[in-house]
């Protein structure tokens, strides 16, 4: 009665279209609900999913290997390119900082894990795409995986008759090696370096004093005689600092304006500053002192709103070319673009997404809602047009053939990279024509775990197929030996010169490690261990660049030694 149950449910080694969507549903329900139960403070999240595709695939379970290879390249796609659009913002402004040094750090341990592997292929008798899949497993690096498959079948197109390994088998074996390992050198690092949480913390806000400081707001009161009668655009221009006079008040009168560039100042005049702390500060002695007049915060006569960007008309277009400081009687105080907080100069070009905070009358913010759009309900719509404009373009340029001498066929930077380097310069640049980088944090999420959800589940089981019978055949032991090389030996590297040598503050290092080995699993350990969030920013700010060498450095070595 129940036979086509059992059909579409239980393993068969001939599946149909509906029986291996099914084997990738179950392989995916099961790794997050495992995914979701603690080992102490350690929890694997999606990371379970090639797990659960090991066990079932090594029970029996297949996919069709049409939807095999769709499922895996699309799932990792869709991964990268939510990873580029989450972290590209912060990835090109870290530069500015500390993001150089970071991924100095960080690209150094990749290059030395790649040199390691190298040594391994000169004195074992292992395969390079073995290799290479250990060496992603040890890294956890799924990326780098994607990108040695892509390659080893751009290598067979070219020559049907060569044989490769599947590099998945050693990624299998290694990748439970390389989550407890990034844990365990967090935890011993901290225990022999005798690190203090609070410690940290309180190093890390002293370094960061006078970095990335917020704007706030200071009132003051005109008193200098010698900027009597001279335009605020005169004023602003001579002291030579970005601030903005977001209102203004005259002495003796109740009314607030939202003053134009073009406004005079007069004696004892009351303004409302926006900027950085020392910059306000030194604004405030050099034309009066401040003021704690309470009626210019008044809301009776001037109105502060928030607008977001969502106008065709007003993208890719500067504050200056809209004019919105001298035609319409407000002010924009601040912009708000991805997590950031940015001074509104007049040379800003506004991105889809952004959200502007206006000062002034309520028909003047009228007026410009409607020229920058303010439709909170489209940025919750998705704009697919832009979404898949953008993966398309990711797909074109890994598939782009890079020609290098002595190599059997040209490098690409394949389906991994490729969509991930297009994310970055979208997210950097505010988008491409009709493409923008806006995408909202629950859509990117979906966009991650989705994709991520199933790559995993499709390589899971594939190499759970012959799972046991390689680690029988290839004495997996020893694979975890030579992972272990690879694992903990640019860890150790990463230690030392980063703790004792850039006296980089160890909160930021877990996070670099963690980033390092692109562990989601690691950070997430982290944050809770150190009790601290600042990993999470390291993090973010070596991802990109890590990913990009794990994709180049795993390509190149099949390239070179295959």
């Amino acid at each position: 009665m129940f036979d086509w149950l059992k059909t579409l449910l239980l393993p068969i080694e001939n599946p149909n279209v509906t029986q291996s969507i099914v084997a990738i549903m179950l392989a995916i329900g099961a790794g997050i609900f495992f995914g979701r139960l603690k080992l102490g403070k350690i929890t694997f999240g999606v990371s379970a999913v090639m797990f659960t595709g090991l066990l079932m695939g090594h029970f029996g379970y297949r996919i069709q290997p049409g939807i095999l290879d769709f499922i895996r390249d699309f799932g990792l796609i869709i991964f990268v390119y939510g990873i580029g659009l989450q972290v590209g913002p912060s990835f090109f402004s870290s530069f500015r900082n500390e993001g150089l040094k970071f991924n100095l750090l960080a690209v150094s341990a990749v290059i030395f894990a790649g040199i390691i592997t190298i040594i391994l292929y000169k004195f074992t008798d292992l395969k390079i795409e073995n290799l290479v899949g250990i060496m992603s497993g040890s890294v956890t690096n799924t990326p780098g995986l994607g990108a040695a498959k892509n390659t080893i079948e751009e290598i067979k197109n070219t020559f049907p008759d060569r044989n490769f390994d599947d590099p998945a088998i050693g990624y299998a074996i290694t990748y439970p090696l390389g989550v407890f390992g990034i844990i365990s050198a967090i935890i011993l690092s901290k225990l022999l370096l005798k690190i203090d949480n609070n410690e940290e913390m309180k190093k890390f806000r002293k370094s960061k004093i006078n970095q990335e400081l917020p704007l706030i707001h200071k009132k003051l009161r005109v008193t200098n005689p010698e900027y009597f009668g001279k335009t605020l655009h005169q004023i602003i221009k001579e002291f030579g600092r970005d601030i903005v006079v977001s209102r203004l008040k005259h002495s003796g009168s109740e009314a607030v304006l939202s003053p134009t560039l073009d406004t005079k100042v007069q004696d004892r005049d009351v303004l409302m500053i926006v900027g950085l702390e020392d910059d306000l500060d030194e604004f405030i002695a050099k034309i009066g002192r401040p003021s704690t007049d309470l009626f210019i915060e008044s809301d009776s006569y001037i109105q502060q709103k928030n607008i977001f960007v969502t106008r065709p008309s007003a993208i890719h277009k500067k504050l200056s070319q809209l004019d919105l400081y001298n035609t319409y009687d407000l002010k924009v105080t601040r912009v708000f673009r991805a997590g950031r907080e940015i001074l509104p100069r007049p040379s800003l070009e506004l991105f889809y997404g952004d959200k502007l905070r206006v000062i002034g009358t309520l028909e003047a913010i009228e007026e410009v809602e409607k020229i920058i759009g303010n439709s909170e309900k489209k940025l919750l719509e998705p704009d697919f047009l832009s979404l898949f404009g953008g993966l398309l373009l990711g797909i074109i340029l890994g598939s782009i053939p890079i020609a290098i001498p002595s190599l059997p066929v040209p490098i690409k930077l394949g389906f991994a990279a490729g969509p991930l380097i297009v994310a970055l310069l979208i997210s950097r640049y505010g988008g491409i024509s009709f493409i923008h980088s806006y995408i909202n944090n629950g859509a990117i999420y979906f966009m991650k775990d989705f994709g991520i959800c199933l790559f995993f589940a499709a390589v899971g089981i594939h190499a759970g197929e012959g799972f046991y019978e390689n680690f029988i055949q290839y004495n997996g032991w020893n694979w975890l030996l030579f992972g272990s090389a690879i694992t903990f030996i640019p860890l150790i590297f990463m230690v030392i010169i980063g703790h004792f040598f850039m006296k980089i503050n160890y909160l930021q290092l877990a996070g670099i490690m963690s980033g390092s080995y692109t562990d989601p699993a690691a950070l997430s350990f982290s944050t809770n261990y150190l009790d601290s969030d600042i990993p999470i920013q390291s993090y973010a700010q070596v991802y990109p660049l890590v990913t990009i060498f794990r994709i180049f450095v795993a390509s190149l070595l099949i390239l070179i030694f295959s």
